[in-house]
């Protein structure tokens, strides 16, 4: 199969990288434009389009593939089949129906679960004990098209967005490898049921504020969830802090936000307590528990909201 792979951030990268591996046909790579990144808002390749030149790869960038010659150069390419992961943008009916062996795509969620923009973020939130990687037929519908395979993990307590994105984009090349000769004869994958069907909206950072009145276990998977980005933040008497990541344990007599004596510094909520792991204290750097409570940041008694 001649192959052409449309990504664009982190999540893309492992998946191209085992095509190259495996030397597998590769006419192009379609990536999103340089973006401005960093303090310094410098133009900066996307990470799919720094792995692709580094292989030798022919790279387009098109604004929207909407635009009817952006179609005709990817429709053209020679390409039998069309391989998406976190590419970032709309496919149309066009493109989707233009390959000889159709167009699939790698999402982050055990479908008809958390179709959409964040299924991470919101599986994590939501508290499901586990989630996967889903390589499915692309049609119109979002996230709708028919499942030809998945790969499983759990979602431990520990596990952050983070934790989770890297090991579903591991499993990226060898979920296609796994249906290599499904891709090769148009096996038409199983078509997803009408029930469990949930929308994973994009995160917002106005979501991102916690209140420390909600139970301990909301306000943890809230923190996981939203780590890396945009951050679970509060506001208080310490001014906007960033939490990164908690875990459960039992409220010692803590009214909510109220923080305890140290070492650990627990943090009073409506049903529980919260142990801080990890902290950011505006215009610093991470920190874990044990640097935070010796800089002496962390005041007993007083409320972090």
């Amino acid at each position: 199969m001649r192959i052409a792979y449309a990504g664009t951030p982190d999540f893309a990268v492992p998946a191209l990288q085992g095509l190259i591996g495996a030397g597998v046909e590769i006419v192009g790579v379609w990536t999103q434009p340089d973006r401005p990144a960093g303090r310094g808002r410098k133009l900066t390749a996307s990470p799919v389009k720094q792995t692709a030149l580094a292989a030798g790869l022919t790279v387009y960038q098109p604004e929207s593939l909407k635009d009817p010659e952006a179609q005709a150069e990817l429709l053209n390419s020679g390409a039998d089949l069309l391989v998406v992961a976190a590419y970032g943008l709309l496919l149309p009916k066009p493109i989707i129906d233009g390959f000889a062996l159709g167009c699939v795509n790698l999402h982050g969620s055990l479908l008809p679960r958390w179709r959409g923009a964040a299924p991470i973020q919101r599986a994590i939130e939501a508290g499901d004990a586990e989630t996967g990687l889903g390589l499915m037929r692309m049609e119109e519908g979002l996230d709708t098209g028919a499942v030809i395979g998945e790969m499983r993990t759990p979602i431990d307590v520990a596990d952050t967005a983070l934790d989770v994105h890297d090991r579903l984009a591991a499993m990226g090349w060898p979920l296609l490898q796994a249906h290599w000769s499904d891709l090769q004869n148009q096996v038409p994958g199983t078509t997803q049921p009408e029930t469990g069907v949930l929308y994973a909206k994009k995160l917002s950072k106005a979501e991102a504020q916690l209140d420390f009145s909600w139970p301990a276990e909301r306000l943890r998977r809230q923190i996981h969830a939203f780590n890396p980005a945009p951050g679970a933040w509060v506001d208080g008497e310490f001014g906007r802090i960033k939490l990164h990541r908690a875990e459960v344990l039992e409220n010692p007599g803590l009214e909510p936000g109220q923080i305890g004596p140290g070492p650990d510094h627990l943090v009073g909520t409506g049903a529980g307590a919260l142990r801080i792991l990890e902290w950011q204290f505006a215009g610093q750097k991470r920190q874990p528990l044990p640097r935070i409570a010796q800089s002496n940041r962390l005041v007993p008694g007083r409320f972090l909201q």
